[in-house]
């Protein structure tokens, strides 16, 4: 009788590690939290229009950037941040795939300076190319305006048809530090659109 002990004892030792396992197993542990995304919030087109002078037809757009802690952060470590603006023009035709008259896009960018603690614009549209700014904030709402954006003449629109206009923003990565760049090399986070904006072009 007394040479089963040593059995039966192996076989208590081996449930018990079992439910220890299983049990060990079943803990509720605190899941990995989430990445952040460097570019989280509101990205949209909230206004545009066209006016015409000399027939040039002139493109105005408001538009609603994301700003966080995220981007505060990687302005201030040396990279840059690129403020896109698309805009497209199509003619409709019935029977064949829209004729695309223009395609266009407007870029500028952010950066910080460390020495005057400003952020820098820079913009094509803007004589002298550079404005800055104390807060995110501010460059963000001069980056979400444009105006007098001149994007075709009267001359383009010769064609009879429905012409209809397009503009979508974005948000991607500039310049970088090499340190940065390490960082993003294979992250995707740092590039954002919003829905195209559309509207039929006022002849």
């Amino acid at each position: 009788m007394s040479s089963h002990h040593p059995q039966i004892r192996r076989r208590r030792r081996g449930l018990l590690v079992a439910v220890c396992l299983w049990l060990f197993a079943a803990l509720p542990w605190p899941s990995k939290p989430a990445h952040a995304d460097p570019l989280e919030g509101a990205l949209e087109i909230e206004s545009a229009f066209v006016n015409v002078v000399g027939g040039v037809y002139q493109l105005h757009v408001r538009t609603r950037y994301p700003a966080n802690e995220e981007t505060v952060a990687a302005l201030r470590d040396g990279g840059a941040l690129s403020y896109d603006v698309d805009v497209e023009v199509t003619r409709e035709r019935r029977f064949w795939t829209d004729a695309t008259i223009v395609t266009l896009r407007l870029e500028r960018e952010l950066s910080y300076h460390s020495v005057s603690e400003r952020y820098v614009v820079r913009d094509p549209l803007v004589e002298g190319e550079q404005k800055s700014y104390a807060t995110l904030e501010e460059a963000l709402a001069d980056l979400g305006s444009v105006d007098s954006w001149p994007i075709l003449v009267a001359s383009q629109l010769a064609e009879p048809g429905d012409y209809v206009v397009s503009v979508r923003a974005s948000v991607r990565r500039g310049r970088l530090t090499d340190a940065l760049r390490a960082l993003m090399f294979w992250s995707d986070d740092w590039q954002r659109e919003s829905e195209w904006y559309s509207w039929s072009l006022p002849r």
